[in-house]
């Protein structure tokens, strides 16, 4: 538990994954930006699953089948034992797509790429955040500030290339962020990676 939750660190959120409240209180006052907005993320950082994902699953499919159409959702895991065929089987069946990314307790975007069926939607979606096994907090530390890239990670190269290639061949519109705390400097990394 996390100092910043305050009195609400340990209590369950009763409105996790509350789509009406979503629309109303997030929704509502983006809409008149709706046009500018790519690709709305949401981020599921460590949870604490069960097993095969069952009880995640069971709260996401009725969540994303009551969100507002006309926005582009996407789903970011952090988790490695979410990334199960039933997992992939919902996001499918809502056009929803897997966040490809790179964090520090997830497979790499490759191995992650190689599962079957992981391409959830004909919209790929991929965030580059951190070296795998790196913590966020030494990320900061070993970057800041954030001049130049200091450390290639190659991995996560490949990767983001690998996706950039599948929206190429396929036509497949495609959001590629990166974070500085990857590399040292997202700029130079995303023209790494373009050249």
């Amino acid at each position: 538990m996390h100092p910043r939750y305050g009195a609400q660190a340990g209590l369950e959120n009763h409105t996790f994954l509350d789509a009406e409240l979503f629309g109303q209180s997030f929704l509502g006052p983006l809409a008149p930006y709706r046009l500018q907005v790519g690709v709305l993320i949401f981020e599921f950082n460590s949870l604490r699953a069960k097993g095969d994902a069952t009880e995640f699953v069971s709260k996401l499919d009725p969540f994303l089948g009551a969100l507002p159409q006309g926005w582009r959702y996407a789903v970011e895991v952090r988790n490695a034992d979410l990334l199960v065929p039933r997992y992939f089987d919902c996001l499918r069946a809502h056009n929803v797509p897997h966040v490809y990314n790179a964090w520090t307790r997830m497979p790499e975007i490759r191995e992650q790429i190689a599962i079957p069926g992981s391409r959830t939607s004909d919209l790929i979606v991929s965030r580059a955040l951190l070296k795998r096994g790196r913590l966020y907090e030494e990320a900061v530390k070993r970057f800041e500030p954030y001049t130049a890239v200091q450390e290639v990670n190659q991995p996560v190269r490949e990767g983001l290339r690998e996706l950039v290639d599948m929206a190429i061949v396929d036509g497949t519109p495609a959001f590629i962020f990166v974070n500085n705390r990857l590399e040292g400097n997202s700029p130079g990394t995303i023209v790494a990676i373009t050249e």
